[in-house]
């Protein structure tokens, strides 16, 4: 994008600014481990927040070179971890724009949102369960669907405009403030993170790795980064037109999503319509680019129990999935063997007190020698 004629990006207060980048500097170095990147950021902040302001307002800005490596938990993935400096950017975006979108999303969005996430989705999976069926009186359905390769198959044009859009309702005016945030749009989605990328060793790491879940291996323009906080957030931007075309379009009452995965409860009266409406939906996600999972498909009947973001939802219980009790497992042996510390097993004890799930906590403390109260 080439520098304005001033009408508006002159009028960027400098102060502000500055002030907005310092907020986004102590919020992106909230409870993470410090690495040199950003060890180096933070010696200097007061210059490196300088400097910063000023390549914003020259319209010099350009993100820097990410390091790419693969994780295995909970499933495998590609990580295009951004420098300190970028991650600062990306928190002066999120604090600009994520409240707006917020009060525009639908409430059975769940992911990357303040109150929301995992155990938010799964407790509003069995409210709607329990409404479709008349609180399991009546039989019914859950629909589970999920887009294929979603952030490696996203158009960053598309994407782009879908932000933009979103821009031009939140400051009808187009002034000084809409225009710095349009240009840090544009200079993040279309940033080609796999130019330069660094990768992290051992390279034999993306064997395993579906070409198709790879940023490396993907079309020109097509595909966002896995990992960071203006990706978690472009991902709901986007998908919110799936969530309203669902919900208004189509007129399902009881629809959620997380991330690229979603579902839909219908009653028994409904479920042949919404069987037929898997296709209208297929067609619907092809013109936004996506493609839906051909193989990830499920129709459950909700007394055989759900799979959903690592529980199994059943009338009036909730029980741990089995990847949930396997990763369970491996922490508690862990902390035994003296390779990971005490802490690593409180999240997964915190999830189950939300679930039925006290005889696993005996069972997995009788299996290392541990005494399990209740």
């Amino acid at each position: 994008m080439k520098k304005s004629d001033g009408t508006f990006w002159d009028k960027i207060n400098e102060e502000w600014l500055s002030h907005s980048l310092y907020i986004a500097f102590l919020e992106a170095r909230k409870g993470k481990l410090k690495t040199a990147d950003e060890y180096n950021f933070e010696i200097y902040w007061r210059e490196n927040i300088r400097r910063l302001t000023r390549c914003i307002l020259d319209k010099k800005y350009e993100p820097s070179r990410s390091v790419a490596f693969i994780i295995r938990k909970p499933v495998i993935r590609e990580i295009f971890a951004a420098p300190f400096r970028d991650r600062v950017v990306h928190h002066l975006l999120y604090n600009e724009v994520a409240e707006w979108w917020d009060r525009r999303l639908i409430n059975n969005s769940f992911s990357c949102r303040k109150e929301k996430g995992v155990l938010y989705g799964i407790k509003r999976l069995e409210k709607d369960i329990a409404r479709a069926s008349n609180n399991y009186t009546k039989k019914a359905y859950v629909i589970k669907l999920d887009v294929q390769g979603y952030f490696m198959s996203l158009s960053r044009r598309d994407l782009f405009k879908r932000a933009v859009w979103g821009l031009k309702k939140q400051f009808p005016r187009r002034g000084p403030k809409y225009q710095l945030l349009k240009y840090l749009w544009h200079q993040i989605i279309f940033d080609d993170p796999v130019k330069g990328v660094r990768l992290r060793r051992p390279l034999d790491s993306w064997k395993d790795l579906a070409v198709n879940k790879s940023l490396l291996h993907q079309p020109k323009g097509r595909g966002i980064v896995i990992g960071n906080l203006s990706s978690q957030l472009l991902s709901n931007i986007y998908l919110d037109l799936l969530d309203r075309f669902v919900k208004q379009k189509l007129g399902y009452k009881y629809y959620g999503r997380y991330v690229d995965d979603f579902y839909i409860v219908v009653s028994e009266e409904d479920y042949l319509q919404a069987k037929r409406d898997i296709k209208v939906i297929e067609e619907y996600l092809l013109s936004l680019g996506l493609i839906l999972h051909p193989k990830k498909r499920y129709i459950q009947s909700i007394d055989k129990g759900v799979n959903f973001l690592g529980m199994v939802l059943y009338p009036h219980k909730i029980v741990p999935g089995k990847r949930f009790k396997g990763e369970f497992y491996k922490a508690v042996h862990e902390c035994v063997m003296g390779h990971r510390k005490t802490e690593a097993i409180i999240s997964y004890l915190g999830y189950c007190k939300h679930c039925n799930a006290k005889m696993l906590c005996k069972k997995m403390f009788d299996s290392v020698g541990w005494e399990y109260r209740y």
